[in-house]
């Protein structure tokens, strides 16, 4: 029979290897899985302008090389600050996002910022005419919520939305994400009024009332859909003085 101490240096050894093989497993596919993620990312921002690819292409079926092509070839990608001005790579990389890219920018990490310093990516699509795609985080009811909103080239007009969650209610907030006829229904409304004036979109218990700023709510899922109008009214607005000038 072994005694109590080999019993604890075994287990200690044991757990040690555990360990290291874990962690040179991380290290190992992490390049691999940052791949992964970039990929989801650029899909994400694809399928906002879904309706404007060449050959009516559908997103869900692009593979990862086609996804990268458009991005190389037809998306120039924008850092901006809270002034609006654009941002070269040096400076985005001291910000903490080694690539220097739109791409790299992580919005959530932003969002814990103060407000003055965080940074914004930007995507400008070039197709039969130049769309933006800007990004917005906010908060649902469990955790944060993100999309991608895409506006044609009078700055005001969406192409399309896309949005994610990180802990909403299946069936209920998670809606957002997981039915198609919501980020479907934004397609068409207008930032501004015909007056030039700033609204941005509301997502309204009850039904939309405005046909060019509202959107219908989520049944059962109010305060997932309050957090999708204010991310879309506060984030949108960040973008403003990019697009006014530019």
């Amino acid at each position: 029979m072994h005694t109590t101490k080999y019993t604890i240096t075994f287990v200690l050894i044991l757990s040690a290897v555990v360990a290291l093989l874990l962690t040179g497993f991380r290290e190992g596919t992490k390049d691999l899985a940052k791949a992964g993620e970039e990929i989801f990312n650029k899909r994400a921002i694809l399928k906002t302008i879904e309706s404007e690819l060449d050959g009516g292409k559908m997103v869900a079926d692009l593979n990862a090389e086609e996804v990268n092509s458009i991005f190389d070839t037809k998306i120039e990608q924008k850092v901006l600050n809270m002034k609006g001005e654009v941002l070269d790579a040096n400076a985005v990389m001291a910000a903490g996002y080694k690539g220097g890219r739109a791409i790299d920018v992580e919005i959530a990490k932003e969002k814990k910022k103060p407000e003055m310093d965080r940074i914004l990516p930007l995507f400008e699509y070039n197709g039969k005419e130049k769309v933006y795609v800007m990004s917005v985080i906010g908060s649902g009811l469990w955790d944060i919520i993100w999309g991608n909103i895409a506006v044609r080239s009078d700055k005001s007009t969406i192409v399309g939305a896309s949005f994610d969650h990180a802990g909403e209610t299946p069936g209920l907030g998670a809606e957002i994400k997981d039915n198609p006829k919501f980020p479907a229904a934004f397609a068409g409304k207008k930032i501004y009024t015909a007056d030039g004036m700033y609204k941005s979109i509301t997502s309204r218990k009850g039904g939309a009332v405005d046909p060019m700023h509202d959107v219908d709510g989520l049944s059962g899922a109010t305060v997932t859909a309050d957090g999708v109008t204010e991310m879309m009214i506060r984030g949108i607005k960040y973008y403003e003085p990019y697009l006014k000038n530019n």
